[in-house]
């Protein structure tokens, strides 16, 4: 029975898959001078993504996205962290809710 068990365990990681991209590879933005850095955003469809956003204005800053249902303030000087997806291929914007003018883009491939 206990072989049985752990055979489904195995089955159930090799079809899937082991541990997500999101825990492996962070995607980091920065806000530097009223704007995002990367502006654009490299992803892969169909996966949960981490992804660190860090303030390095002296202003407070709200990273937002309608399209994929995220909202956070981002101190000065301070990092948040947040997670996205799985999302389908196309492209979602985000902006400094505080600063119009700063939007930035997840490519989902």
């Amino acid at each position: 029975m206990y072989r049985l068990a752990l055979g489904a365990v195995l089955v159930a990681v090799v079809v899937l898959g082991g541990p997500s991209w999101a825990e492996d590879t962070p995607v980091v933005i920065a806000i530097k001078d009223h704007q995002f850095v990367p502006r654009e955003v490299e992803i892969p469809a169909g996966t949960k993504v981490k992804l660190v956003i860090r303030n390095q204005d002296p202003t407070t800053s709200e990273f937002e996205s309608v399209e994929f249902h995220r909202e956070k303030v981002v101190q000065p000087g301070a990092e948040i962290v947040l997670y996205v997806g799985p999302l389908e291929p196309g492209r979602y914007e985000f902006f400094d809710d505080f600063h119009a003018e700063t939007r930035g883009h997840l490519l989902v491939k």
